[in-house]
Parts: C-alpha cells; sequence; structure tokens
C-alpha cells in the first residue's frame, strides 16, 4: 500500500475509481475494505482535495466525492447526504419488509424534506419522509406496518436524528 503524504494520497474505492482518479489526478484509488472497526465501531475517512471537495470513504472503502461549495453543485453536499442517508435507511428497511410480506411492488421512491433552522449551525430540525409504492394490490396496512417498524424499530440513521429532529411520514399506494 502506497504511503500516503502531502503528494501522493491514496483514496480507496469500489464503485467511483475512474471519476475520482479524473477529477483529482493526485489521488491513487484502490479498493480497501476493512476500514470497518470491530464490535459497533466504525471508522469513516473524509481527505481535503483542494477547492472545497473532499473525498469521504466508508468503513468498507467505498469513496464519495463532497461538494462544500454552495454554487457549484458539482457532488452532494453534508447536509444532502444526511437527507439521502435518513430515506435511504427507512427506504432499506421498508423495501425488505414488503418483501417478506409478499406485496407485489413494481416501484418504490422515497422522497424527503429537512426544515432547517435560520440560526447557524442551522441544524435540521424536521424531517418529513414520503414513501411513494407504486405495485399490484399492495396492502396499505402492510405499508403502514413496515414504515412503523422503520421509525421506531430498525432505521439507525432515523434513530440517530430523532433526539434532535421531529421526523414525520406519510405514504401513496399507486395501483399499477
Amino acid at each position: 500500500m502506497p504511503m500516503v503524504g502531502w503528494i501522493k494520497h491514496t483514496v480507496y474505492n469500489e464503485l467511483n475509481c475512474a471519476k475520482i482518479s479524473a477529477k483529482f489526478p493526485q489521488f491513487t484509488v484502490q479498493l480497501k475494505a476493512g476500514l470497518q472497526m470491530a464490535a459497533g465501531n466504525y471508522k469513516a475517512m473524509v481527505h481535503w482535495a483542494g477547492d472545497e471537495f473532499f473525498i469521504g470513504t466508508t468503513p468498507n472503502g467505498v469513496s464519495q466525492a463532497i461538494d462544500v461549495k454552495g454554487d457549484r453543485k458539482s457532488a452532494a453536499s453534508p447536509l444532502e447526504m444526511l437527507l439521502i442517508s435518513v430515506a435511504a435507511c427507512t427506504a432499506a428497511d421498508v423495501i425488505s419488509i414488503l418483501e417478506k410480506k409478499r406485496q407485489d411492488v413494481r416501484s418504490y421512491d422515497v422522497e424527503v424534506t429537512g426544515t432547517r433552522v435560520d440560526e447557524n449551525p442551522r441544524k435540521f430540525v424536521k424531517f418529513h419522509i414520503n414513501h411513494i409504492v407504486r405495485g399490484r394490490s399492495v396492502s396499505e396496512k402492510a405499508l403502514a406496518d413496515a414504515i412503523q417498524l422503520s421509525d421506531t424499530k430498525y432505521c439507525s440513521v432515523a434513530a440517530t436524528v430523532r433526539p434532535t429532529a421531529e421526523i414525520t411520514t406519510s405514504y401513496e399506494i399507486v395501483e399499477i
């Protein structure tokens, strides 16, 4: 493994190697799993890449560009990643539960909106999660139960933000 120094940096990645290498030629991009630590402890890494870009590497070794320059919008910002994380966590739970209940889901989307305070640190104080399920004869009770289980038992991202932010949910079932 190359030594990490001031001139040449190593970024570990599984999916975005070519993209990151093209954008940041000063990085050697490699696959490396195992940054995750044992027994519930996790270690991620964020490296400053210059020009208000950062490269975040997950505990599983997947690298993600992060853009903190507000007007450029070339990669997700940390706040946008938090919104996506809230939606993805509950989406994974809900679709898994619906599949176990043998619901005929053909398409599933989760929209999340966040409300922030005006004063610094401009934290989120409210999230609203809307589940949109398209399928055939999807049970409203099955969907409501799945959302409830995700919200109260399974979604660790929601559990993490809930002490400081209200989370509300809604759903739509579209028959196709």
